[in-house]
Formats: structure tokens, sequence, C-alpha cells
């Protein structure tokens, strides 16, 4: 039996997704909570991997099982046995073709800046501190140059393993909600660090310091250091994952409540 369930977690405690040996991380935790529920060892595959510091409100991941567990017991069972700030949302019994990473056509990921003068107390690991004054209509008008299939080598990291830089951005979008700069991107897929990459140019423009069409220089030049920056994990979140219909995972794409 497949299971697949949408996950929430905030990553400002963890060594990033994936599981390794001596390090508190997301996968671990949740393979740990479902081990407990299976009576064996669960591993589970996700649709993306998160880097330290990054959180996510929608992430998507599969496990196989031999155990006749209801639905309702794979989410509430998991729950009872994680932490606070990790949690089963929704979860569905799918056949042995759907994978969450490779049966994935889109994901989207929404990045949120706090941008004032005072750093912020309350929201200090779930959000990106900027005290230089952002023009979002100028980081807006910068960003549909990323719009389409490019090489996006400038927007990668040097450890990146991804065997070809080339990826599809279908939309990226800029708004301020009061004090908060959000920015929302999706593509087919992401290469290491793209989406903080590509924060990093646009706060670079919306601060003043470059020009709109510098982004277009820095992706055509496809050199990373060219580019920004590496713009923090704190304000980066994980918030959608698309899926062909005949999956039936319906995509509900959550965003952090407190910018809704």
């Amino acid at each position: 039996m497949r299971i697949a369930l949408i996950v929430e977690y905030d990553g400002s405690q963890y060594h990033g997704w994936q599981a390794q040996t001596g390090l508190h991380t997301v996968q671990g935790t949740l393979e740990g909570a479902l081990s407990h529920i299976a009576d064996h060892e669960i591993s589970v595959v996700c649709a993306g991997r998160t880097d330290t510091g990054v959180h996510a409100t929608h992430q998507v991941v599969h496990f196989d099982s031999d155990k006749e567990r209801g639905i309702r017991a794979w989410i509430y069972g998991a729950n009872s046995f994680l932490p606070k700030d990790v949690c089963v949302r929704s979860g569905k019994e799918v056949n042995d073709t759907f994978h969450a990473r490779y049966s994935a056509t889109a994901r989207r990921y929404r990045y949120v800046i706090h941008n004032a003068p005072i750093r912020p107390a309350l929201l200090r690991s779930n959000v990106t501190w900027q005290y230089r004054q952002l023009d979002h209509r100028l980081m807006h008008e910068a960003a549909q140059y990323l719009i389409g299939e490019h090489d996006f080598t400038s927007f990668r990291s040097v450890e990146c393993q991804s065997k070809t830089p080339m990826r599809y951005v279908s939309q990226v979008s800029v708004k301020r909600k009061s004090d908060f700069v959000i920015i929302d991107i999706s593509a087919n897929a992401f290469l290491h660090h793209m989406v903080r990459n590509v924060v990093g140019v646009l706060m670079t423009v919306g601060s003043g310091r470059k020009p709109v069409a510098w982004v277009h220089e820095v992706l055509m030049a496809k050199d990373r250091k060219l580019g920004a920056e590496t713009a923090p994990p704190y304000g980066l979140y994980l918030v959608g994952v698309t899926y062909p219909t005949e999956f039936g995972i319906v995509e509900s794409v959550s965003e952090p409540l407190f910018f809704d």
C-alpha cells in the first residue's frame, strides 16, 4: 500500500529536510513518527528537499507499508508522535505509480521579507529582515525576465548536483502587504538555492543598487559569481506542489497564515 501525505513544518530548528546521520532533520523526524504507527521502519520520499531553516506549508511525501491502517490512523497517529513544529495535514492512499518527486509537474515557493527599519522579534525565524526600503514594483518588473525556460546557472549553488541547469519558470510575482514584501515563484522544478539566489538579485534591484535590466544580464551571463548574495533561508516556504489529475491529489496552495 502506498500513502501520500501533505506535511507542514517550521524548519528553523532542523538541519534541512534530508535525513543525515547525527543531525536533526524533518525527514528523520517524520519517518520516526510513521514507523511507530507502522510497527516497522518507514522511509519517505518528498516532492522537494528543503534546506536548513526553510519551511513548508505543503510538502508532499509518499511511503509504502504493508500494514492495514486507515488514513485517519496514519494522520492522527503520526501527529501524536511528532513535535509541535511538524504536522501531517492530510493524506490519501495512492497507486504504486505515484511518486512524490517524479510525478510532480510544478512546485511553488513563497519568500517573505519583513521590510522595516527595526528587526522583528516574534517572526525572527519565519521571515527575512531587510532594513533597506524595497520597491516591490521594480522587483516585480525585474522578475518577469525569469519567466520561461532558461539556463539558470547564475542562480544555482556551486553544490547543486542537478544534471541540467535548465528550468521552466511559469510565474513570478512580487507584492507588498504593509511591511511585508512577498515573492511567489512557480516552476517545473528548482535548482539548489535557486529561489534564494533569485530573491537576492531581486532585493538588490528593489533597494536601488542595480537597475531592473540587471536581472536579465545575470540570467544571460550563466555565471553564479555575477549574481547577488544568497538570501537567508528563514523567509522561504514550499507552499504548493502540482500533480497530474489522475492521482487525485488536489493542489491546495497553503500560505503562511500571518501574511493573508
